[in-house]
């Protein structure tokens, strides 16, 4: 596209067009998330002002993460960076792109690795049930797994 084009739509932008939103990963600092090894950036998520956001950022897993298998009504895209995780038996690497429609099931995960990979949760088109920030990927302390919901 060229500058003037680019100029062009800009200009022709409708008001109430939401302008993008943009962070950088050294904005924040690694959150404590429910499951054992794992920490994240999530650097969009929702809010009250902005419930339909999604959770958007990286996980990072220390090696000998893992979490149990769990369901969800919200969708979900996965990109491993870094590491090897096997899921649900079979192990994939960096460049693999996982995707869970909705509602869905995550196989149990383990990575003797360790690793990094980008993950969004969005809001489940034929569901409606909305990815959950709060207390998930926000942790002060993590509780043990069988405190856990994996019904949700």
């Amino acid at each position: 596209m060229s500058t003037e084009s680019r100029k062009s739509s800009y200009r022709d932008r409708d008001p109430k067009d939401a302008p993008p939103q943009i962070r950088h990963i050294d904005e924040m600092d690694w959150e404590t998330i429910r499951w054992p090894g794992e920490t994240g950036k999530m650097l969009f998520h929702p809010t009250p002002e902005n419930p339909t956001a999604p959770n958007a950022g990286l996980l990072r897993f220390a090696p000998g993460s893992h979490h149990p298998w769990h369901r969800h009504d919200f969708a979900q895209v996965w990109y491993v960076l870094e590491g090897e995780f096997k899921v649900g038996g079979k192990v994939h690497g960096p460049g693999t792109m996982l995707f869970h429609g909705d509602p869905h099931c995550e196989e149990e995960l383990h990575t003797d690795s360790g690793g990094l990979m980008v993950i969004v949760q969005y809001p489940g088109p034929t569901t409606g049930g909305r990815p959950i920030y709060d207390k998930r990927f926000n942790m002060a302390e993590r509780r043990s797994i069988d405190q856990e919901r994996i019904d949700v």
